[in-house]
């Protein structure tokens, strides 16, 4: 997939700017704060119908503008439009027709972004990890979406009811639990085989960029795995009334990241970190290429080489340049990194100079 043409009007600090684009690598250069990344999630907003960033959409507009407008123009003839006006809900359309629901929309142009926000996938809780897998087999698999819908409509319904005063009604909880635990069941089964097909992936790119100096795991871990899923929801509902909320289900899943066997967490430094994070995602563009009806993702890099040293800096120049990989969008505030990937490769390529919400080529 190519985005041939960005235009903006009132995205975040993004007054006006149309951008035509390259097919193969395109960088944003400048300070911190001047507007690179909102770039980049405009183009995640054009994939996913949301910010990366900030969930609540009107928070995206321009301070003191009314609307914006996000349009991209894609290979293959393909139009994917967004406006929004404040107080309204945003228009999604693809080639001029409005969406019905916007989940019909994910998994169209599938899109992998790495982040200095990626840190919280290690030091943040479980539902950030979760999130992870979450967003990559919804670009895959329309029924995943459901499943997870279907799943937290029952949730929500059971702690409902784990709340009331008086002692729920068994057979209507019953009910909700079932719901739990089937759906349950299929977004297990979707996570785990994911999860399996993604790790030695991982740990080719991680060796790559570590020159094989660490070692790395991942381990999926969820209540399924205790035995059915009912079962175990059903067997603490008295545990749960007490606490008011469900203490078991795949709302609860994690995944555990080890470094040299032992937690990742209370282990290695900032750039090891960093390498595990860009490693992870460059697992998922990999795995993406090859589900999703074999479209190449775009690769969006934001600020990715700070707190890394030059042998990594090195090696994940040498892995982004390469045939293997799509249109790439990388942002950073030194020209030198942009400049080590450009010597590298021989693909056509675009510098644009971002300023206070204002682009140049």
């Amino acid at each position: 997939m190519i985005l041939e043409k960005l235009s903006l009007i009132n995205y975040k600090n993004i007054p006006s700017a149309t951008l035509e684009l390259s097919p193969k690598i395109n960088c944003l250069i400048g300070q911190n704060g001047v507007g690179k990344t909102n770039v980049l999630d405009a183009i995640f907003f054009l994939s996913f119908c949301h910010s990366a960033g900030n969930p609540i959409d009107s928070q995206v507009i321009r301070h003191g503008q009314d609307f914006l407008m996000i349009e991209g123009n894609y290979s293959d003839d393909l139009n994917i439009y967004c406006g929004m006006k404040r107080g309204t809900k945003k228009h999604f359309k693809r080639n001029k027709k409005e969406y019905k629901r916007l989940s019909e929309h994910i998994g169209l142009i599938p899109l992998v972004m790495v982040s200095p926000s990626d840190t919280l996938l290690i030091e943040g809780g479980s539902e950030e990890r979760r999130r992870l897998m979450d967003l990559v087999i919804s670009q895959y698999d329309r029924s995943y979406i459901d499943s997870i819908n279907l799943y937290n409509k029952a949730l929500q319904q059971r702690n409902t009811m784990l709340k009331l005063e008086e002692e729920p009604d068994p057979e209507v909880i019953s009910l909700w639990e079932e719901q739990m635990a089937i759906e349950g069941e299929r977004i297990y089964e979707r996570r785990a085989a994911f999860v399996k097909e993604l790790v030695p992936i991982f740990q080719h790119y991680y060796e790559q960029i570590s020159d094989n100096k660490e070692q790395v795991a991942i381990e999926y871990v969820s209540h399924c795995q205790r035995g059915p899923l009912l079962e175990v929801i059903q067997r603490d509902r008295q545990k749960d009334r007490i606490m008011g909320f469900s203490l078991h289900g795949v709302h609860r899943d994690d995944l555990v990241f080890s470094l040299g066997g032992h937690p990742l967490k209370r282990e290695g430094s900032q750039g090891q970190h960093k390498t595990f994070v860009i490693s992870l995602k460059l697992a998922q563009f990999d795995f993406l290429r090859r589900t999703n009806n074999h479209t190449t993702p775009l690769l969006l890099l934001d600020d990715i080489f700070d707190k890394l040293d030059a042998g990594r800096v090195e090696q994940i120049v040498r892995l982004v340049a390469g045939d293997e990989f799509g249109q790439i969008f990388i942002t950073d505030t030194n020209r030198e990194h942009l400049d080590s990937i450009l010597s590298r490769s021989s693909h056509d390529y675009k510098i644009f100079h971002v300023n206070n919400g204002e682009i140049d080529v």
